[in-house]
């Protein structure tokens, strides 16, 4: 068939990432241009291969030895010309998965819904449009209305001071490191949280935890 959707499947989970894949390739539409088990691999792929959609995990090994592909995926989500990102994931509280979005994510499909709903994901994802699978969307009914694609995507500064802030730097620590002051540093963490859909400090914490930052 012509113009199948070229798909990068990856997770470090094998058996996800091997279920996956065998459910996409069953599928007339949807072609599997490659498989990454960690951040590096989802990388060397996209600098090699072309694809229509990313279907990855955030909770697996990351670059430079971090654990998540979190980082990675917002460089990716900044470019000017980008596949769309479908996450998998086991999120389950409303704050991190809108922060998700605020990343930039087309869709956010729990790991615990239906084959169905992946499927779903990509092709709304091919249409831009927004996607949460039915858990996803359990989880965060009765939260604001879904954010739109790539609207308060962090500056490099804010995630930055966000990162250095859930590794329990403190605000004036963090002022002494960047060599700005503590009203800088406030202002760009408080943004930072606003955009993540965060409104407490405790909320920062879980959801840098959540998607493999502590």
């Amino acid at each position: 068939m012509a113009n199948k959707i070229r798909v990068m499947v990856a997770d470090d989970h094998d058996c996800v990432r091997v279920g996956v894949t065998r459910l996409l390739r069953a599928r007339p539409d949807i072609e599997v241009v490659g498989q990454a088990c960690d951040t590096h691999g989802l990388a060397q792929l996209l600098e090699v291969c072309e694809c229509d959609v990313i279907v990855t995990d955030i909770g697996m090994p990351g670059l430079d030895g971090g654990d998540n592909a979190v980082s990675f995926l917002r460089r990716v989500l900044r470019g000017r010309a980008h596949p769309p990102v479908v996450v998998l994931t086991m999120i389950g509280r409303a704050p991190m998965l809108s922060g998700l979005l605020r990343l930039g994510v087309s869709a956010i499909v729990d790991k615990r819904d239906t084959a169905a709903a992946l499927i779903d994901a990509i092709e709304a994802a091919m249409a831009a449009d927004v996607y949460l699978s039915e858990h996803v969307r359990i989880a965060m009914k009765g939260t604001q209305a879904v954010p739109q694609l790539r609207d308060g995507i962090l500056s490099a500064r804010e995630w930055e001071i966000f990162q250095l802030y859930a590794q329990g730097l403190a605000v004036h620590e963090i002022a002494d490191r960047l060599q700005r002051s503590g009203k800088t540093i406030s202002t760009q963490k408080r943004s930072a949280m606003r955009k993540l859909g965060l409104d407490t400090d405790d909320d920062l914490i879980e959801y840098a935890r959540q998607i493999g930052l502590t």
